[in-house]
Formats: C-alpha cells, sequence, structure tokens
C-alpha cells in the first residue's frame, strides 16, 4: 500500500479557516465532506452506520438528535471502519465518525476533512492520488469560506 500524501499547503489553509468558524458552520462541513466521500464505504459494505452518522449530524443541527444519539452514531461510523479491508472505505466511515463527533468537540471537523482526503487518496488510482487528494482540499477549502459567507449575512 502507497503512504498518503496530503496537500499540506491546503490543510493549513483549511486550520487557519476553521479556527474562525462556529461549531455549526464546522458540522455542515464536516458532514458534507464526509458526504462526498461515502460512496467508497458503500461500495464495499451493505451497513449504513457511516450514512447514518453523517445523517445524525445534520440532525442534530435541526435539534431532532440529542450530543448522546450523535455519540452512539459516531461510535457505530468508527466500528465500522475498524472491520473495513478497503482502507478507502475505512477511512470514509472514521470521516463520518467525525464529522458527527463534530457536535461535540469543534476539532473533529479537521479530522473529518483529513480522513474524507485519506479516503480520497485510497481511491485513486495512483498516478492521481495526490492530484485528487489536491482537489478534495481545495473543494474542502472553498465551501468552507462559502459556509462562512453566509453565516455572516
Amino acid at each position: 500500500m502507497i503512504k498518503f500524501f496530503d496537500n499540506e499547503e491546503f490543510a493549513a489553509k483549511i486550520a487557519e479557516l476553521a479556527k474562525t468558524a462556529d461549531q455549526k458552520a464546522l458540522v455542515v462541513w464536516s458532514t458534507d465532506c464526509a458526504e462526498r466521500v461515502l460512496k467508497n464505504y458503500e461500495r464495499y459494505y451493505g451497513n449504513n452506520n457511516a450514512k447514518m452518522a453523517i445523517l445524525a449530524g445534520r440532525k442534530w443541527l435541526s435539534r431532532e438528535v440529542s450530543i448522546i444519539e450523535a455519540r452512539k452514531a459516531a461510535f457505530a461510523a468508527h466500528s465500522a471502519a475498524r472491520i473495513a479491508a478497503y482502507p478507502e472505505a475505512c477511512f470514509a466511515a472514521r470521516s463520518a465518525g467525525q464529522a458527527v463527533s463534530t457536535v461535540h468537540v469543534s476539532s473533529h471537523a479537521l479530522h473529518a476533512a483529513t480522513y474524507a482526503a485519506k479516503s480520497v487518496f485510497f481511491a485513486s488510482p495512483n498516478e492521481f492520488a495526490a492530484e485528487n487528494v489536491a482537489e478534495e482540499r481545495r473543494w474542502q477549502y472553498a465551501h468552507l469560506t462559502e459556509l462562512l459567507k453566509r453565516s455572516d449575512e
């Protein structure tokens, strides 16, 4: 297996931008990041633990899910990640678990984004992996920027 190569420039920009975001914006952003790679989990596995984690994060925003329920969804997603045999599936499930964990601790949003980038990396052919991660990181930065602009209006 090849070693994950992150786009450090955009990862650093994302981390700086995330410091200016409130928790709700980070939950929206991290669940969006996780949803983009959900297919990398669902391609191999029929259970919906990763999908339900993303949904729990979104339902927390509308107060349909408590923090306790969100944490249970996170644990289920991480459990799914532990048994995933394919790295892109494992990291997609981890992304979902970290995204819903953002409802409890905001800093989990950055982990959700990094796991999404790892899922993209391992789902890509070797010769395109670094390029695809850079594109994912650019999208993550642009999306968070847009969410923050909307919240300022």
